[in-house]
């Protein structure tokens, strides 16, 4: 996407502060920004939560709007976003629950089958089903940090921000999850 000629900037921790604050007289520019760097990755991140993708989008949508109504930027820029998706996406899952539509986060197999493109070539692959199939099984606080670690490439810093944890308990959740996808996926190729 591109303004007036140029490159929208690609954000980073150091240069995002200023740049949303600069940006933040002129909507229109921070909006091409937030699409620029954020689009992708937020829809593929809502997308794991809410399980549709027009859902995602949507939801895509409402970050941005918070983040343009934010009185203030804080200084670690990614984290913050990321945790308004996971906020927006828990909550309206908590609707569903409410009116009866389930409560449950859709499993990363259910997204990947969705998918088009490179990643559809490596979902298709006997063993990238087998890794859906193990994953899918985890529970939802393993599967949450490991999405966020190994698709959106998050550090662990980052992660506990988003999920409102210590640090200690994302590295351990990171260990225990990606063990038992080890000892699961062993399994399988025993069986």
């Amino acid at each position: 996407m591109k303004t007036h000629g140029l490159s929208p900037p690609r954000l980073t921790d150091d240069k995002t502060v200023a740049l949303v604050s600069q940006l933040r007289g002129n909507v229109g520019d921070l909006r091409a920004v937030l699409h620029a760097n954020l689009r992708e990755p937020l829809v593929r991140f809502c997308w794991g939560y809410l399980g549709q993708m027009e859902e995602a989008e949507d939801a895509f949508q409402e970050v941005c709007v918070r983040v343009l109504e934010s009185e203030t930027v804080p200084e670690h820029f990614r984290p913050w976003v990321y945790k308004i998706a996971r906020n927006h996406c828990l909550n309206l899952i908590r609707q569903r629950a409410a009116h009866g539509d389930g409560n449950i986060l859709p499993s990363d197999s259910r997204l990947h089958k969705q998918l088009t493109g490179q990643l559809t070539r490596l979902v298709r692959d006997e063993m990238a089903a087998r890794v859906a199939d193990v994953f899918e099984q985890l529970d939802d606080i393993y599967r949450e940090v490991l999405r966020l670690r190994y698709v959106e490439d998050l550090p662990r810093t980052e992660i506990s921000a988003v999920l409102e944890i210590p640090e200690s308990v994302v590295k351990s959740r990171l260990f225990e999850g990606l063990k038992m996808l080890r000892e699961r996926a062993t399994q399988l190729e025993k069986d």
